[in-house]
């Protein structure tokens, strides 16, 4: 995937409503509009890489890019989960995530619990990843700075490329 990093900003819209409810693992997800503007190299699969919430801390994250198969979603999403616990909802907020990584294509799975283990998984895989020093290093790319030091206008809530 030629596209990775990939930079992706975008105000955090509500999903399925299955993240923290059913799964027990809150994701953000962005709006259709940040959606339809990803290369055509970046398929359908799970991602790791930094996400930072407006102008606050970079963590590291986990991605899922396409249509969740196990519920057979029709519309094609991006939900980030961002590894750290918030104390609130972040609706309306800008969501700003560099993905720096490809851990596997999206899959079906027979239980609730089998996608669950999954997502484990691939949390404690992009923990691992993100700490080699290629991956730390766009922790500090001026992407995430650009979001802590302007304020956000229309122009720069959505924004793809990198």
């Amino acid at each position: 995937m030629k596209s990775l990093p990939y930079f992706s900003r975008g105000e955090v819209v509500r999903g399925f409503g299955r993240g923290s409810k059913e799964l027990g693992i809150p994701t953000a997800n962005f709006p259709d509009s940040v959606v339809e503007h990803l290369p055509g190299d970046i398929s359908t699969g799970i991602y790791y890489g930094w996400a930072c919430v407006g102008s606050g801390d970079i963590h590291k994250m986990v991605m899922s890019i396409g249509w969740n198969p196990y519920y057979k979603n029709t519309k094609k999403s991006m939900e980030t989960h961002v590894i750290h616990t918030f104390k609130e909802d972040f609706y309306g907020q800008i969501l700003s995530v560099v993905m720096v990584g490809y851990i596997r294509p999206e899959r079906s799975y027979d239980s609730l619990d089998a996608l669950i283990a999954a997502i484990n998984h691939d949390i404690e895989e992009a923990k691992r990843n993100l700490e080699l020093p290629e991956h730390i290093k766009l922790k500090e790319d001026n992407f995430f700075r650009a979001t802590a030091s302007t304020s956000m206008t229309t122009s720069n809530k959505i924004m793809n490329g990198h």
